[in-house]
């Protein structure tokens, strides 16, 4: 059974007098410790799957089954309890965060939600958490703002990390850094997957984030997927319109 699977998902949203699908009979799964990358243009429909997929806006159709539950049918408690298990991080953590916040209490939150550890324990989780993000523990009673765009998602993704997620939602989790700190980012989250056999929805639109790290790639146009496949072959060879036009805009991101 995949870890995730998803189908038929649909949300419609009313624009003026006309309703407009953001997702569109939407399908997919993902295997423990696989990495489906999202790609399309904007408007495609990728952030409002993501936010789908994670329960924090609701489809007005489809199932979504991760670990075997259907997340449309769980009361919010449950909801609440399965939040661990799925994770999801953005493009922006100052804007997802309080960025006044320490790093030690961005980190220590979810550990004191989901996870019920003393004091003396988070204080060595959180220190833990910020060496696997290959981060300084000493930034710990540092405010968010006082840190570099690299390191607050950084700090993201260990907040991410902290409940021992099997799935991490990456809104376009790398989109807003430069291509140095991006390639280490990446790095990281491939690393973090080999040590954890966490799996990743990476929604992106960037063709060079696709190779680096994705097995999968699915292609969204106006809320459909349009294309779905190995990754090295869909960039290689794409079959659809949008793939083609989303590679020959991209030609220096995805040479070998």
């Amino acid at each position: 059974m995949p870890l995730l699977q998803v189908t038929g998902l649909s949300k419609r949203y009313r624009r003026g007098t006309a309703l407009v699908s953001a997702a569109d009979d939407v399908s997919f799964t993902i295997d423990q410790a696989e990495t489906l990358a999202m790609v399309g243009p904007s408007g495609s429909g990728k952030s409002t799957v993501a936010r789908l997929v994670t329960r924090l806006i609701e489809p007005d159709a489809g199932a979504i089954l991760f670990e075997g539950e259907d997340l449309r049918t769980l009361r919010p408690a449950a909801m609440r309890a399965m939040r661990g298990k799925l994770q999801i991080v953005f493009q922006d953590p100052a804007a997802a965060l309080n960025p006044r916040a320490t790093v030690g209490r961005v980190i220590n939150d979810p550990l004191k939600i989901h996870k019920g550890f003393s004091k003396g324990e988070r204080r060595t989780r959180v220190a833990e958490l910020l060496e696997r993000v290959r981060l300084d523990p000493a930034l710990v009673n540092r405010p968010l703002h006082e840190i570099s765009g690299g390191q607050r998602q950084r700090v993201a993704i260990a907040r991410a990390l902290a409940s021992s997620p099997t799935l991490i939602v990456l809104d376009e989790a790398v989109s807003a850094l430069d291509v140095s700190v991006r390639a280490e980012v990446l790095q990281l989250l491939k690393r973090i997957q080999r040590e954890t056999r966490v799996a990743y929805l990476f929604i992106t639109h960037d063709l060079g984030v696709v190779r680096a790290v994705a097995d999968r790639v699915a292609i969204l146009d106006v809320g459909r997927i349009v294309e779905l496949g190995a990754a090295a072959d869909v960039v290689s060879n794409p079959q659809s319109d949008i793939g083609k036009a989303l590679v020959a805009a991209a030609p220096k991101l995805i040479r070998s």
